[in-house]
């Protein structure tokens, strides 16, 4: 695995404070993308929501479609498409037409569906989400590989299913995990990536159980009963954290929009494995930092959060995903994002070492080479005084 971590984000997204028109809040996301294209990040994750009200982009294959030719280089992911939600054929040959679009700079994000209430509107047992998900998966992972596919399940039925047209790249596929062994289990069958969207959650899981750990031996233990390799670089950690140049400033820029989040898990969404706890400001904000769910601080503390996250996983992973939400307003939600550019990325990816041991030699050779210039310049001073004189 490289050393030189990647950097994303996981946007939901969460627009909170309720209120916000929602037109201009989805227009805003992708000049979101953009300004992470600018800054250098890697990868982008993009949601799939339709209900609860907060989180708005009920297709993420539509707006990576609609960002990419907005963006350079950034990868972009569905984060993560509900596959239960869908005809498997059907995402098959959507996200196949999304890899042409974007020459290959799409990932595809697959997931059981995070709110139940999307579940309930279309008749889906929650209990049997997670099932259907490994059940979609391998029909799902058929049809990219181009076979022909008939399947009965008791949500559809396919007859000589096939993609008429082939994968444009070798695009990759993660899976999520929050508190379940489920996301693991299906990306070590098939050596895809993880989504640990629980990474930073471990404190706060009943018995103690470390998540990471969890998720990480399942996907090994699954990978070698498939003959799979459980590659580390295709394992991404989420959490979130909003930084400014002192923690005393991060604190008072959350107070914008941390506790209408903090409702929003705690009053509307029926998400119970993400139980955050807190009812006044402070409480929230505290519970944060001491929880360990995520960093309200400076790059420095957001630098020891994701060395924490590394000596955790016993082994390293490939990237880190801020889960994004909007506890500050836009212009300091931006500005955190710069500091992570400026601060917290080239800590994890071998840029400043380089630079600092090309000063540190030059200080060395500083003396003699100093020295010998200056020789050279009175060498030709020298040389051209005696031509002057010669000539004269």
């Amino acid at each position: 695995m490289t050393d030189r971590l990647r950097f994303g984000v996981f946007h939901a997204p969460y627009h909170l404070p309720m209120g916000q028109n929602p037109h201009l809040a989805l227009h805003r996301d992708i000049k979101f993308v953009q300004h992470l294209d600018e800054l250098g990040f890697d990868e982008a994750w993009i949601g799939e929501h339709h209900s609860c009200g907060s989180e708005i982009i009920a297709d993420p294959i539509t707006f990576i479609a609609n960002a990419a030719p907005q963006t350079r280089s950034i990868k972009l992911g569905t984060g993560v498409l509900s596959l239960p939600y869908h005809n498997p054929l059907w995402v098959a040959d959507r996200f196949i037409l999304l890899d042409h679009l974007t020459r290959g700079r799409a990932m595809l994000g697959l997931g059981p569906g995070a709110l139940t209430t999307d579940a309930y509107m279309i008749g889906l047992d929650p209990l049997e989400q997670r099932n259907a998900l490994e059940e979609d998966v391998d029909i799902l992972k058929r049809l990219l590989a181009g076979e022909t596919v008939t399947e009965t399940t008791s949500r559809y039925t396919l007859v000589e299913a096939r993609t008429q047209l082939r994968p444009y790249s070798d695009f990759e596929v993660a899976v999520a995990a929050v508190a379940s062994p489920t996301g693991p289990r299906i990306a070590g069958k098939y050596g895809d990536g993880v989504l640990s969207i629980g990474a930073t959650m471990s404190a706060m899981a009943p018995d103690g159980v470390d998540t990471l750990a969890l998720h990480w031996d399942v996907m090994e233990q699954r990978a070698a009963q498939f003959g799979q390799i459980a590659d580390r670089s295709k394992w991404r950690l989420v959490g979130p954290m909003h930084i400014a140049e002192t923690r005393e400033l991060a604190r008072e820029q959350v107070r914008h929009g941390i506790d209408a989040w903090f409702e929003y898990f705690q009053d509307v969404q029926a998400a119970v494995h993400f139980d955050v706890a807190g009812r006044t400001t402070e409480e929230r904000i505290d519970f944060v930092i001491n929880s360990g769910l995520g960093v309200i601080g400076t790059p420095d503390d957001a630098i020891e959060q994701i060395s924490k996250l590394k000596a955790q996983s016993n082994g390293g992973f490939g990237a880190y995903l801020v889960m994004t939400h909007e506890w500050a307003n836009w212009a300091n939600t931006l500005h955190s994002y710069e500091l992570m550019a400026e601060r917290v990325l080239p800590a994890f990816q071998g840029s400043i070492e380089s630079l600092q041991a090309s000063a540190d030699w030059a200080a060395t050779t500083r003396g003699d080479l100093g020295g010998a210039q200056m020789k050279s310049v009175e060498n030709a001073m020298a040389k051209h005084a005696a031509e002057t004189a010669a000539r004269s």
